[in-house]
């Protein structure tokens, strides 16, 4: 049985610009997905559903599970600000899709819920500046190439578009909007009339009308959309307008117009027209200029976007080896090059980070010198000790099976499994979400360690002296249970919490019992 997903735009966030329909989605779902503080701007409309609300950059996972959860047969929906097909979530849903080969016809249902969006919100709150053509721009280089948004800036400035500006400004991001303001006073005056609005229809809405010239020096963020208005746009009793044209044709201090309804239509009430300047060829005419561009003789400008992205990957000599080689070493170096990043980490791997256009040239030259390959993020990652340095072997095949099954395996968050050859478990196996100990020939298991946080604590025993021919099963199936039935971003300790047993080992609680002071943030 096949589920729905219901992409919804709820708007501004006030409950009244909420549209009926995306009410109604809200409403008749099993399941809501959303960032936090969305979730908490439409909880007067929330029921008994299944919440499952993260943090900021966390939009694929929550396009993943809500994908996951309709292939079950659920109603999910997938809330957005403002409208969902604009910066929202829309896109990125039919983006996982397509990755898993969806079919409209036979896979699972979309809805997109459109929604009131950031442009029309706040155009209403400045008085009427979005009356001529416009158009959006993201400042947030986070996705596209800051080179890119520059352009977009000085074809939609020379173009005389109004231009609303979302993403601004953030903690970290503090330039773009700086650099958006000189290359917009290229073409515009510096009077230009500017709105900034923030939060709008909110209960800490602003909004301040000011121009092109002082707009940094009102505080712009996150969450402040920056209107922009064309070379015609002003300013009346702090209303921001920008004329249609209409004074072109008609006098608009006279009840009489000097033009009758039949005439307002005709080429010469017109003559800004396209058509009053153009040549009127022959079909002889269009087919020469044809050949001419089908022999090269004739060149047209295409702009052609080339998708540059970063490429991550993580970078090992070997589940095993811990030693990279100084050619392995020269290697990454040449690769990463002068824009690539080389990042140390704790999980036995070098994180790689290249933008590039081209992700499987840079794999192909990496496998070549020896190295094992894996994927970052919401992923299984196996972490062995060195085995005294290959002396203590007894158990390397079992945890090189587990890298060949599970190693780089999607789950709802990163999982890491930890395994130590010895008793000695120097490298601290038992302090991962999975943790496996070799004794005496058999193997020890811990699950559900608690690995980050004041109360931070070690994984809970859950059986001894298992045979070699079972560990690798055993583990596998419990990784398999989490991946199907864990939430998106749910840490594996969560996970195990929450349902209360995994892998037919029941939960219990072993957090030190100490009393700790409250952290501002709410996380232990």
């Amino acid at each position: 049985m096949s589920g729905k997903v219901l992409v919804v735009g709820f708007g501004p966030g006030s409950f009244e610009h909420i549209t009926e329909r995306a009410k109604k989605a809200i409403q008749e779902s099993d399941m809501i997905i959303g960032y936090k503080t969305y979730v908490e701007l439409i909880s007067g409309l929330l029921g008994d559903q299944q919440i499952i609300s993260t943090g900021m950059t966390e939009e694929v996972s929550r396009a993943q599970e809500a994908v996951k959860q309709a292939e079950q047969g659920k109603t999910i929906a997938v809330i957005s600000s403002g409208d969902s097909g604009v910066y929202g979530m829309a896109g990125l849903v039919y983006e996982v899709l397509v990755e898993k080969g969806w079919k409209p016809t036979d896979g699972i249902k979309v809805e997109v819920v459109p929604g009131i969006s950031a442009i029309n919100s706040c155009a209403s709150l400045l008085g009427a500046p979005v009356m001529h053509d416009s158009c959006t721009i993201s400042l947030s280089d986070h996705l596209t190439p800051w080179e890119l948004i520059a352009k977009r800036l000085d074809a939609a400035a020379q173009a005389d578009f109004v231009i609303a500006l979302y993403n601004p400004k953030s903690g970290r991001r503090t330039r773009q909007i700086m650099e958006a303001q000189r290359i917009l006073l290229n073409y515009r005056s510096p009077d230009t009339p500017v709105g900034l609005v923030k939060s709008a229809y909110r209960d800490r809405q602003e909004i301040v009308k000011t121009t092109l010239a002082d707009m940094l020096q009102h505080d712009i963020g996150m969450l402040t959309t920056v209107v922009i208005g064309n070379s015609s746009t002003f300013m009346y009793e702090d209303l921001m307008i920008t004329p249609r044209g209409y004074q072109r044709k008609y006098t608009l201090n006279q009840t009489t117009q000097p033009l009758k309804p039949h005439q307002r239509l005709k080429k010469e009430a017109e003559p800004w027209a396209l058509d009053q300047d153009v040549e009127i060829k022959s079909s002889r005419r269009w087919a020469e200029e044809a050949l001419q561009a089908a022999s090269g003789e004739a060149a047209s400008t295409i702009v052609q976007q080339q998708v540059e992205t970063i490429f991550e990957v993580a970078v090992s000599p070997g589940v095993v080896e811990k030693k990279f080689t100084p050619t392995q070493l020269a290697t990454l170096a040449a690769i990463a090059g002068e824009k690539g990043s080389i990042e140390y980490t704790t999980d036995h791997y070098m994180k790689l980070s290249i933008p590039t256009l081209s992700p499987h040239e840079i794999t192909e030259k990496l496998e070549a010198e020896g190295f094992l390959l894996f994927p970052v993020g919401s992923v299984v990652t196996v972490k062995a000790c060195d085995f005294c340095e290959g002396e203590k072997d007894s158990s390397i095949p079992q945890v090189q099976q587990l890298q060949q099954l599970l190693g780089g395996m999607d789950v709802p968050k990163e999982l890491k499994i930890g395994f130590n050859g010895c008793a000695m478990a120097c490298y601290g196996a038992v302090n991962e979400d999975i943790g496996i100990v070799f004794r005496r020939g058999k193997f020890d298991l811990f699950l559900g360690a608690k690995t980050v946080g004041r109360t931070a604590h070690p994984g809970q025993p859950v059986a001894e002296g298992i045979s070699q021919e079972e560990i690798v099963e055993m583990v596998t199936g419990i990784v398999h249970e989490y991946k199907e039935q864990g939430h998106a971003n749910e840490s594996f300790y969560k996970f195990f919490k929450r349902v209360g047993a995994v892998g037919g080992f029941i939960h219990r609680d072993v957090t030190p019992k100490i009393k700790l002071e409250p952290v501002p943030c709410g996380d232990d």
